[in-house]
């Protein structure tokens, strides 16, 4: 009898280190992102690997927010994981539905990089025409890298004169800490300056982004 109730406690002590070996391995549960967290990841294109560093846990909590609720980020994120096989199987055409969904919600962090994506052929056939309208429309909402991109492609001639105004005025009111990205802003300003009428840049210096 008391050799089988060792036996008992060696199964036990076995079983109870065989789950905390595995809780070890899986980890803590990893709390799904808040909207602010989530689009300042996808801001610094750091939302796929973090997915990825969360061992792919959160799955079903961001297809549900994708699918369900709709909420832009969630769709973006949803979308791009789908986009590249992360997490999921990869289904290009779908993945693109979702992160269009984003863009057509307004979110500005989706409008830049699917911009940045019709701009460099990514997914999809190479357009730096029909990049504009997402990188104009992000860059009213004060995204910079969409602002820096537009003034880009506008001195390559792409898009119209007509959107120098526009795009000298968000680079003139963009403020941002990165020193490479103040060093763009500043060559693309005089890059536009050298093709605008001294008048229209008068103007443009006049009026805000709240104009």
């Amino acid at each position: 009898m008391r050799r089988h109730k060792i036996t008992a406690l060696i199964c036990l002590s076995l079983l109870g280190t065989l789950k905390s070996a595995q809780a070890e391995s899986v980890g803590a549960p990893v709390p799904i992102y808040s909207e602010d967290q989530l689009i300042k990841l996808i801001s610094e294109n750091r939302h796929l690997a973090r997915v990825k560093a969360d061992n792919c846990q959160l799955v079903e909590d961001i297809m549900a927010r994708a699918t369900r609720i709709n909420l832009p980020s969630y769709e973006f994120l949803y979308g791009d994981m789908l986009a590249w096989g992360v997490c999921v199987p990869q289904d290009v055409e779908l993945g693109l539905y979702y992160m269009e969904n984003a863009a057509h919600q307004g979110l500005p962090v989706a409008l830049e990089q699917l911009g940045r994506y019709y701009s460099r052929g990514t997914f999809v056939q190479e357009d730096k025409e029909r990049a504009i309208p997402y990188f104009r429309e992000a860059a009213s909402m004060g995204n910079i890298d969409a602002r820096i991109q537009l003034a880009e492609l506008l001195l390559r001639d792409y898009g119209s004169p007509r959107d120098y105004e526009d795009a000298y005025r968000w680079l003139y009111n963009s403020v941002t800490p990165d020193n490479l990205k103040h060093k763009r802003i500043s060559m693309l300003r005089r890059g536009l300056e050298s093709r605008m009428p001294q008048n229209i840049i008068a103007r443009a210096k006049r009026r805000s982004d709240f104009w």
